[in-house]
């Protein structure tokens, strides 16, 4: 480092302390209030949605062959069939922004093409069959359908755009195996297994992911109702399925494999993603909660009507807030009574729960900067100009 650059760095330094300003009653509220929303991350997601997903991210390096990755989500598979994969798949979890992230990295790194696998990251968080009914009972129809129909759209299209732009690097990636970082000598199915059995495994911890998270409903949707009713013996059902097929059918090195596997995911992972939650609730504060830096009316003044604008900005702050699955729907219900238009409504439901600021700085740890901001202004841009023509056909 050049004298210069240390002698600017210190002064930034000195300047930033001497006109700090702790006097501000909101900077002493967003401080404490990172700390909040940490402690609420810790205790709502850790345990119940980000370990399983470390296991199951360590279970698909472990056990599921690279070929068959390749086979359904490589940049060589057939289009239909690999951004189908995605899309369902992702569907399927109906886990947050930050929960699907080691699943993304995982499938990524076992050979998924950069367009399926950008599909898979964005349809996990979005596409949440719950979440899509109780916006339309809560928010109106009009937004419900609208929601499912973008979420859709976008997971395709965004993996689309993904793999033209970079279809250069996703060449050369093909060319030199799939990730420097990928496990080497894993997925091997041992003992004479058969495919099924490491599928069923797999299938388990997912299980165990999606019914540890489940909801609860209103209590006029009956099947999830009934699910939410039951979901901790499903919960326990599982693991006791889980056990047995790691007593019976895995020997001890495959399951160390397996929890070295997972080890790798979550160091990686979780500091940069507890370091991201902290700095976005400085920031933004909690959902709710008018706390951080940016104060609320500032947002909430900012995206009534229906004005490019105003759907740009709100398609910008839900990609920084961190929203826990279905929280978007009460907070986005007060926004609507303050004033929020219908098209910035969308747009934020097309965007905030697809991205926060802890998974762009997971996702940047995988993909690079420049890979990482084309996807986060692709999910921005188009959540924009949807919620903008929505806005415009039911003005």
């Amino acid at each position: 480092m050049k004298e210069r650059t240390k002698l600017l760095l210190i002064v930034g330094v000195f300047l930033g302390a001497y006109f700090l300003p702790v006097e501000s009653v909101r900077l002493q509220r967003a401080l404490p209030e990172g700390f909040v929303l940490l402690k609420d991350y810790a205790r709502q997601h850790v345990l119940l949605c980000l370990v399983p997903a470390f296991f199951i991210a360590g279970a698909i390096g472990q056990f599921v062959s690279q070929g068959a990755v390749m086979k359904y989500l490589g940049s060589t598979a057939r289009r239909p069939v690999a951004y189908g994969v995605a899309s369902v798949s992702g569907g399927i979890l109906a886990v947050c922004s930050c929960t699907v992230l080691p699943l993304f990295g995982s499938i990524y790194r076992r050979g998924a093409g950069l367009g399926p696998a950008s599909a898979f990251l964005y349809s996990g968080p979005a596409i949440n069959v719950l979440a899509m009914i109780l916006t339309a009972r809560v928010l109106g129809l009009e937004l419900g359908i609208a929601r499912i129909v973008g979420a859709i759209v976008f997971s395709v299209v965004i993996g689309l755009l993904m793999a033209l732009i970079f279809r250069k690097e996703e060449a050369e990636r093909a060319r030199n195996g799939p990730d420097p970082f990928a496990a080497a000598g894993s997925a091997a199915s041992g003992q004479g297994r058969e495919g099924w059995q490491d599928a069923a495994f797999l299938g388990t911890m997912i299980a165990i992911l999606v019914f540890a998270n489940w909801g609860a409903p209103n209590k006029a949707i009956g099947f999830f109702a009934a699910v939410w009713a039951i979901h901790w013996y499903l919960v326990a059902a599982a693991l006791l399925l889980l056990f047995w097929m790691m007593w019976r059918w895995y020997d001890r090195e495959e399951l160390r494999g397996w929890v070295l596997g997972s080890w790798e995911f979550a160091k990686q992972i979780l500091p940069l993603l507890l370091g991201g939650v902290l700095v976005a609730g400085w920031l933004m504060g909690r959902p709710g909660h008018d706390s951080g830096l940016m104060p609320d009316a500032w947002v909430a003044g900012a995206v009534g009507g229906d004005s490019l604008a105003a759907n740009f900005l709100a398609s910008f702050a839900g990609a920084l807030m961190y929203f826990a699955t279905l929280t978007e729907i009460p907070i986005l219900q007060g926004l609507i009574g303050s004033g929020m238009g219908k098209g910035p409504s969308l747009a934020l439901l097309l965007a905030g729960p697809a991205l926060s600021l802890p998974s762009m700085i997971v996702i940047n740890s995988y993909l690079g900067t420049k890979k990482t901001a084309v996807y986060v202004c692709l999910v921005v841009v188009m959540a924009t100009l949807s919620g903008f023509a929505f806005g415009a056909f039911f003005a």
